[in-house]
Formats: structure tokens, C-alpha cells, sequence
């Protein structure tokens, strides 16, 4: 059945045909096609405790179609954004795992010209930042009594990082947020974009796909166009820790404002622990503890 608030969109051009989709952990998504084709509808509200501004997330989805490397955005309204529907396959971890060049060379172009497409004012994404808010948020929560070990292991993993330019990044590598059309690469959802350091989405996409070392060693040579050196791979092995601290936090936090039908963010918060735990593990492997 296809919702009142769908079929009353002013956009549609005769009939609409309409199947809600899988994915978006905080949105509600629909394909529509109508006479002018394919499209899709997100419903989204802002989530100030995710940091989440609609309007924000809008001009950052018209810059990135702009640019080329999103699709075109077709209508929007307070909490609805409409985009071409792209006949494209979501990527998966085994995709990204097996093509890190691919991606690497997308985000290369990404970081580099996105900043030229985007406007007003300039938000800023520091995961670390994002962690300790999110620590404050769940002050009250089941998960409380670990706040404290993980942010003071954010705070190691924040100093491990290096100076790199500022790029304005996608923040949101999941691998479901990487489609291919067969000929190229795109980008969706672009909730968390801003500027930052390019070492999150690079560790991000690491973390949120499992690279082994050799997948991510060539993910940061084809960035970069050179190995990486020693300072600059511990940053990037932090990050990783650091980008799966941040997707457990925010399931935490979803567990407390959200409920998105078909989202178990209990466990969604598990499997991220589990994520973050082996990371951490194979960091303190190679770099051992802090001193004390």
C-alpha cells in the first residue's frame, strides 16, 4: 500500500508505482516510478543528536550530483528528498574488499573536488568530537559504565592521527552507500558529510568492509600514490578503531531516540563491538598500550 504522504507529492507525473527498499538505518526509502521514470523518496526528519540536519544533507546531495558523483536531486520539501533512481548494484564488503583501487581513485576524486560544489555555512565532521557527544548522550544508558575506556581510547586514537588537508568528505563509507552501474562508482546518502580529515572516510571504508592489511595497504598506496609511510599507517589503523567506536556509539544512541521498523539496533551495536574489539585488539598488537 502506497503511504498518503508519498502519492501526495506534487512532483509525480501521472500514476506512481511504489516499493518501500531495504537499507537506511534512520530513513524511510521508497522507489517510485511515475511517467518520467524511476526515482527515490527518503523521509528523513533531523536527528540533532546525530548530528543530522535535512537541509544540510539536501545541499550536500545537490554538490555531489553537481560534481558528478551522486544522482541528480529531482524535488525536495521539509523532510522528503526525491533523487533519480540509478540502475546501479549496491556494493557489498566482498566488493569493496576486492577493488580497493576502485574505490580509493573515487575517493580521491571526491575529496578533491567536492569543496568547489557545496555552500553555506561549512560544516565541520571530527570523529572525536562525535564520540564524546555521543558519550554525553548515553550518560544514562545500559552502555554507561564502558564510556569512560572508550573515550579514553578515543583520545590515544586521536593522537595517533597525522595533518592532512582538509577535504570535504562523505563520512558514511558503509558499503551499501557505494553503488556501480558497471561502468562507474557513485556515492548516496550523504547525512554525515562535511568537512574533515580524508583519513575517515579512507578508514571507514576500511573498517566498515573488513580490509585485510594487504587490501588496505593497496587502498592507501592508490590514494596517495605511494605507500604509506609508518606515522601515517598507525593514523590510519587508529581511525579504524576510532570509525567502529563511533558506528557502536551511534547504534547506542539510535537504541534511545529510534524506532525504524525492521532495525535492531541492540544488535546492530553488538556486531560493531565485535568490529571495534578487533580492531582495537590487532592496534594494540602492533603499537602496543600507551604509557602510563
Amino acid at each position: 500500500m502506497i503511504p498518503e504522504r508519498l502519492r501526495a507529492l506534487p512532483c509525480w507525473q501521472g500514476d506512481i508505482r511504489a516499493e518501500r527498499l531495504s537499507g537506511g538505518l534512520s530513513n524511510e526509502i521508497w522507489k517510485v516510478t511515475d511517467g518520467a521514470g524511476a526515482h527515490v523518496v527518503r523521509f528523513g526528519e533531523d536527528y540533532p543528536f546525530h548530528h543530522v540536519s535535512r537541509s544540510r544533507e539536501l545541499m550536500a546531495a545537490r554538490a555531489a550530483a553537481e560534481a558528478g558523483f551522486g544522482p541528480a536531486v529531482t524535488y525536495a520539501e521539509p523532510g522528503v528528498m526525491v533523487t533519480a533512481f540509478l540502475e546501479a548494484r549496491t556494493w557489498t564488503e566482498a566488493d569493496v574488499t576486492a577493488a580497493p583501487e576502485r574505490l580509493a581513485a573515487l575517493l580521491s576524486e571526491f575529496h578533491r573536488r567536492m569543496s568547489a560544489h557545496v555552500s553555506g555555512e561549512g560544516y565541520c565532521f571530527w570523529v572525536f568530537h562525535v564520540i564524546r557527544d555521543y558519550a554525553r548522550n548515553l550518560a544514562s544508558a545500559p552502555v554507561a559504565p564502558q564510556l569512560p575506556a572508550y573515550l579514553e581510547i578515543a583520545e590515544e586514537m586521536e593522537a595517533a592521527q597525522v595533518p592532512l588537508p582538509i577535504v570535504f568528505g562523505h563520512h558514511d563509507l558503509l558499503p551499501a552507500n557505494i553503488l556501480d552501474d558497471g561502468q562507474r562508482l557513485w556515492l548516496i546518502d550523504f547525512e554525515y558529510a562535511g568537512f574533515g580529515t580524508a583519513m575517515f572516510d579512507l578508514a571507514g571504508a576500511a573498517s566498515n568492509s573488513g580490509m585485510t592489511e594487504d587490501q588496505s595497504g593497496r587502498f592507501l598506496s592508490a590514494y596517495f600514490g605511494a605507500a604509506p609511510d609508518a606515522a601515517l599507517r598507525r593514523a590510519f589503523d587508529a581511525m579504524q578503531c576510532a570509525s567502529l567506536l563511533r558506528e557502536m556509539l551511534w547504534a547506542h544512541v539510535s537504541g534511545l531516540h529510534l524506532a525504524t521498523e525492521g532495525v535492531d539496533f541492540a544488535a546492530y551495536a553488538a556486531e560493531n563491538k565485535t568490529r571495534f574489539e578487533t580492531a582495537l585488539a590487532r592496534y594494540r598488537t602492533l603499537y602496543g598500550k600507551p604509557r602510563t
